[in-house]
């Protein structure tokens, strides 16, 4: 009864399997299920010993050592044929055994109640005394975020590895910031106010993303969300002005950089949004993330993505790869298997610029986490290339 899977158990009484509700019921008051269970074990066991010891009296007298085998031999019997093989045996296959044992146990336990309710207030009375608060019902006890984790894993032989891997992304989004999923500042695609009518119409008609932030001046000054498909119609006229675009947009959404991802995707779900800007502790601007930046989180990348944000990646003959500084440190963990630390930088810059404590120079190369790197290309006190030679296929060899 212990050694049942509760979640299975669970399963077969919302299906309406009688013998599973019967034993969940059981389940539901484990102080007096092991009470019963112990009673009728110990009343068994003391009867055993008792008919042992009349016998040998019987047939063999007070011979002391007559009946230090008798209780040699009933012990053994007790521990093999009562105690180990059915224990065994109903760990084994626990669902064979409980089910239709509760069939038995449901009368037993009504038979054994007077006793077994006085001997449960006792134990609850000393386990009070000794400030021992104890769970009766073990259907209720809460899974852990990792022990679901480590669910999921064990479940990888019944389950195809894409929709294990969509299981455990979905775990673990509650652990993930926004932050480490974000669009740098330096990428996003945005509009100026102050530009003339004839940028401005060049930026709509040939932008990647159907939202724009919107800003007045400089990009920490967001004034809105321009929803593109709005525009068409504005733009056909033979003249427009910043302030009739001003008109289309919507309030701008702000994040903390610290939500995590799961809260966030409830968040644009109840707030009926799609994109929204992050900002640090100072009201910074550090970036924007996207529903489809958390979807990807789950299910994978998609394949509409804007030129900014494509070829990152460029593997070489000799098995290295060059990769751009702004790469996300999870990107490169999760599709080409490498083990960058993730608890302080985001990029692939940032971790080298933490790492040196300086601004390198095109030629420097270095070694982080095993994987060796030579610094390709620096632009404006940033790495924009850099090159992971083959040995990351083996970290620290």
């Amino acid at each position: 009864m212990m050694a049942l899977n509760r979640h299975r158990l669970n399963h077969l009484v919302r299906k309406g399997n009688r013998s599973a509700k019967l034993t969940a019921r059981l389940l539901s008051q484990t102080d007096k299920l092991l009470g019963s269970i112990l009673f009728g074990n110990t009343l068994l066991n003391v009867a055993a010993a008792a008919v042992t010891q009349i016998i040998i009296l019987r047939l063999f007298g007070e011979s002391e050592w007559w009946m230090l085998a008798g209780t040699l031999g009933i012990t053994f019997i007790i521990l093999v044929f009562s105690e180990i093989m059915p224990k065994v045996i109903a760990a084994s296959f626990p669902e064979r055994v409980a089910l239709p044992s509760s069939y038995i146990l449901a009368p037993l336990n009504k038979l054994f109640y007077p006793v077994v309710s006085i001997a449960t207030a006792m134990v609850r009375g000393f386990l009070w005394l000794l400030r021992i608060k104890v769970q009766t019902d073990q259907s209720k006890s809460k899974v852990s975020m990792e022990e679901l984790r480590m669910m999921v894993l064990e479940a990888g032989n019944f389950l195809p590895r894409k929709h294990q891997k969509m299981l455990l992304n979905l775990v673990d989004i509650e652990r993930i910031a926004v932050n480490d999923v974000m669009v740098p500042r330096n990428q996003i695609e945005a509009l100026n106010l102050n530009a003339s009518p004839d940028v401005l119409r060049g930026q709509l008609a040939t932008c990647h993303h159907t939202l724009l932030p919107v800003y007045d001046g400089a990009l920490d000054n967001i004034v809105g969300i321009l929803h593109v498909r709005r525009v068409p119609a504005l733009l056909q006229r033979d003249e427009f002005n910043s302030e009739d675009l001003r008109e289309l947009l919507q309030e701008p959404y702000f994040i903390p950089s610290d939500t995590t991802l799961l809260s966030q995707l409830q968040q644009f779900q109840e707030r009926h949004l799609r994109l929204g800007l992050i900002v640090d502790e100072y009201g910074e601007l550090l970036g924007l993330v996207t529903l489809e930046n958390i979807l990807e989180e789950i299910v994978g990348d998609f394949t509409t993505q804007s030129p900014a944000q494509t070829g990152k990646f460029m593997r070489q003959d000799d098995g290295s790869l060059f990769v751009e500084g702004t790469t996300l440190l999870r990107d490169l963990n999760r599709k080409l298997g490498m083990h960058f630390p993730l608890d302080e930088a985001k990029t692939l810059n940032g971790l080298i610029l933490e790492h040196l404590q300086d601004i390198p120079e095109a030629g420097t190369s270095l070694k982080i986490s095993g994987y060796p790197i030579e610094i390709i290309q620096t632009q404006d006190r940033v790495v924009k290339v850099a090159k992971i030679f083959p040995a990351l296929l083996n970290p620290g060899s």
